[in-house]
């Protein structure tokens, strides 16, 4: 597939989401935080404490945010919490 046109679809449950550039990723993950954000999918958590370990042992700084149930969006809380706190955010999605 050659595809030169990527779409992405915004996750925030918006009704009128706003067109955003992304974001380059970091060059490396030296110095930065890593946000894993758990929203509450089955085995998301295994996922997350896999990754953690993996992220851990290279010397990079994580720190763990889950949503309290999938069902609904994450609150402005939370999502402030994550963008005061990381530098890059690894989200656990499933089925």
């Amino acid at each position: 597939m050659n595809d030169s046109t990527l779409t992405l679809h915004d996750p925030t449950s918006e009704t009128a989401p706003a067109n955003r550039p992304r974001c380059a990723p970091p060059a490396s993950l030296d110095g930065r935080t890593v946000a894993l954000f758990d929203i509450g999918k089955s085995r998301a958590d295994e996922f997350l404490d896999h990754l953690e370990a993996r992220l851990r042992a290279r010397g990079v700084a994580t720190a763990r945010f889950a949503k309290p149930t999938n069902a609904r969006p994450a609150t402005t809380a939370i999502l402030d919490d994550i963008a005061a706190g990381a530098d890059v955010v690894v989200e656990a999605l499933a089925d």
